[in-house]
């Protein structure tokens, strides 16, 4: 019995207050001002092209605050719409420019500036307004009398009738003048409905609104909608980003009562719902219920991806605005955690799915870019910058601060913290002494080197600058002795072997017996392959790679390697996986299944070219390009060992290219299948009934879960497959 969430209208009440608004006549938008000011609306809208921050020379006006009011635009008496009313506020921004030779000109220079302070001011004023789906931009030309004008003082209003939206939908408003003196003004605000307005008899789709009521239940999400079976309604889910335009998800037009299954994974802060009546000129009214539910914030992290572009960009990839800050670390070749480089370079606000720039100079392989998150927790971390400029570096890396009247400092960034660099001339007081002996060992070295421009320069301004000094040569000198050390003790262990033969012999004997164990206690490497028919297998095989690693056995399998397969390729990853299991002496295990088995079928029939049209992380079919080859070739033996469940499958389902190696089912055939992952050298036949009776008690679960057909998809996992094409 699933569990209500919270029960709602789509023509949402959360106000208990009732509103009566005014009314405007006409369809025409219009602009006033307050008394002494004169202000214009552009005919038409404008692009929304806010520019960059421009210094302003003289004094100009800005808006400085935004109120709205909601009224009704009414075509006729019972058919209106809502609309938001927008008012801003303006003031006088800057002051007038004083020449500095007003002394010895005197009154001629109060002359000249008199003219210009006693001219009015005017403005362009752009107004941005964004409610899914539609989005607006006007612009209001204001003009200030010179009798008004005083740098620092407010001079009135505007009011801008006005931006129609959708009951109960969130609207986002932007203000700034054209060029732009200041940092643009924003507004969000969260609409009321129906219930919470006198609409009723005014508002056309406030008469009949279906009934939502959102649930959960366990892993799936419910969305219930209570309407009469005659009426035809649209429904469409909806990413609803801050950054950037709204992005469609899932629409569909139905015929109510509906019920409709989401999965947990689906749900992400910004997921909205809109709906509306199939009638002509309707208004669509929009929820967003997950803004503040922790699992979709859970969701919205997994969901996001961290990429660093050649040269030193990097892209934040989300379905949704995150509340985080994106900052540059250091991470040093030693490891330990990496070094945030604040200051001297600060933070900047996270902009998903756009590509942006650091302000460096250069790069290296040891700066990162992570992400952290509004309550300072790093989510991301990514050094993908390597892949271009290499392995990490040996560098030290310094900081140099500056101050007013030229002063600078340089420090070493280290775990500890950044240790200042002195001369032995400096004085150095108690509590600094500990650090200054960690710095100032190489520290006049690495001064000179940055003297000699050895070092590479990453990133410069007035606030202070980095360097990354290489430190192998003081490493190598520093190792000289010890490896001289080394060879004399070495030398001395060999005089004394030579006189204990016999007791080397017998210790050298015993060594190679641990190894051995060690070994055998280890594991062997298998790599698991299977097709990825549905979500029950999926689990089914999860849970089989569980419980071979309980025993003496390292698994490898796709499920657990979602991030390498996104970053690398399923056919990449696949050679990588499949060229150290054999390397390290392992196996690789085929899983068959109906999915598996028709893969195999359509690539003997058309060859590698069938492999095309699966998807990007399906392992399976991209490792057939390679492993039917070795079949055909008779390279199988040794290397692979097929299995298929004896509940889900047939033998003789097996195309016979593969009989070539043991093929057992399972679970009836568990302790030949681990004999055979084991090898021979390393199975122990005293246990192997036991570990395969923990096998077989480890599936039972998850098969219990696949006795239907296999390949039907589930209610959730369709709705997911129909979402991607959904307008």
């Amino acid at each position: 019995m699933p569990v209500p969430w919270f029960l709602l209208s789509l023509a949402l009440g959360r106000s208990p207050v009732v509103l009566s608004l005014e009314r405007l006549a006409g369809p025409q938008d219009a602009v006033r001002c307050s008394p002494g000011l004169s202000c214009h609306l552009w005919d038409g809208d404008v692009l929304c092209l806010p520019g960059s921050i421009v210094s302003a020379p003289e004094p100009v006006l800005v808006p400085t605050h935004l109120q709205t009011e909601l009224v009704l635009r009414c075509h006729q008496e019972t058919d209106c719409e809502l609309c938001v009313r927008v008012v801003i506020h303006l003031t006088v921004h800057g002051h007038w420019e004083k020449p500095e030779d007003e002394e010895q000109f005197g009154r001629a220079a109060d002359l000249e500036l008199e003219e210009p302070r006693n001219a009015s001011l005017q403005a362009q004023v752009v107004l941005s307004f964004q409610a899914y789906p539609t989005a607006r931009c006007v612009l209001l030309e204001v003009q200030v009398p010179a009798a008004l004008v005083q740098p620092g003082q407010s001079v009135g209003s505007v009011v801008f009738d006005c931006f129609e939206a959708a009951l109960g939908a969130e609207v986002r408003i932007w203000s700034y003048t054209q060029p732009r003196y200041k940092k643009e003004l924003n507004f969000t605000q969260q609409l009321p409905d129906c219930r919470g307005l006198e609409v009723r008899d005014s508002i056309q789709s406030c008469w009949a609104l279906p009934w939502l009521n959102v649930s959960a239940d366990g892993d799936d999400v419910h969305l219930v909608l209570e309407v009469s079976e005659e009426q035809h309604f649209g429904l469409s889910l909806y990413w609803n980003q801050v950054q950037g335009p709204t992005k469609p998800w899932w629409h569909r037009n139905l015929t109510g009562p509906q019920t409709i299954t989401l999965n947990h994974t689906d749900l992400v802060p910004c997921l909205c719902i809109q709906v509306w009546p199939l009638e002509l000129d309707s208004v669509r009214t929009s929820i967003c219920p997950f803004r503040k539910d922790p699992r979709a914030y859970r969701n919205l992290w997994r969901a996001t991806r961290l990429q660093l572009l050649h040269p030193l960009g990097w892209r934040l990839d989300a379905p949704c605005s995150l509340p985080a800050e994106a900052s540059l670390c250091w991470q040093a070749l030693g490891g330990g955690p990496c070094q945030s480089l604040v200051p001297p370079l600060p933070r900047e606000n996270v902009t998903v799915n756009k590509a942006l720039d650091f302000p460096l100079l250069k790069g290296h392989p040891n700066l990162c870019v992570q992400q952290v998150s509004s309550w300072e927790k790093v989510q991301l971390q990514e050094c993908l910058w390597s892949d271009s400029l290499g392995p990490l570096k040996d560098d030290m890396l310094l900081v140099e601060t500056r101050g007013p009247q030229a002063n600078r400092s340089l420090c070493a960034l280290e775990l500890s913290g950044c240790t200042p660099l002195l001369s032995r001339a400096s004085t150095v007081t108690a509590p600094y002494l500990l650090a200054w002996q960690r710095a100032a060992r190489l520290g006049e070295q690495l001064l000179q080197d940055l003297q000699s421009g050895q070092c590479l320069q990453l990133w410069d301004d007035d606030l202070g600058a980095l360097w990354a000094c290489p430190m192998d040569k003081y490493i190598h000198q520093r190792w000289a002795l010890v490896w001289l050390a080394c060879l004399l003790f070495a030398a001395v262990l060999f005089l004394l072997l030579l006189l204990k033969k016999d007791h080397v012999k017998v210790w050298l004997r015993l060594l190679k017996e641990d190894v051995r164990a060690g070994v055998a206690s280890r594991g062997r490497a298998a790599l698991l392959l299977y097709s990825a028919d549905n979500a029950d297998f999926e689990r089914l095989v999860g849970a089989l790679a569980s419980a071979l690693c309980q025993l003496p056995l390292r698994v490898a399998v796709d499920l657990w390697s979602r991030r390498e397969l996104s970053a690398q390729g399923a056919l990449a990853w696949f050679h990588a996986q499949r060229r150290q299991t054999l390397q390290e002496g392992g196996v690789v295990v085929l899983l068959f299944s109906p999915g598996a088995v028709a893969l195999c079928r359509e690539w003997l029939q058309d060859g590698a070219s069938a492999t095309g049209a699966h998807g990007p992380h399906d392992a399976f079919a991209a490792s057939l390009n390679c492993v039917l080859p070795d079949f055909m070739q008779g390279r199988a033996p040794g290397r692979y060992v097929g299995a298929y469940f004896d509940s889900l499958l047939r033998r003789d389902a097996v195309p016979s290219l593969f009989l070539a190696v043991p093929v057992l089912a399972l679970p009836s055939q568990l302790p030949d299948f681990l004999r055979a992952l084991q090898g021979p050298g390393l199975s122990h036949p005293g246990r192997l009934a036991d570990r395969a009776e923990q096998v077989s008690q480890a599936l039972q679960p998850a098969l219990g879960c696949c006795v239907g057909p296999l390949g039907t998809p589930e209610t959730g996992r369709e709705m997911g497959l129909e979402a991607g094409d959904g307008t």
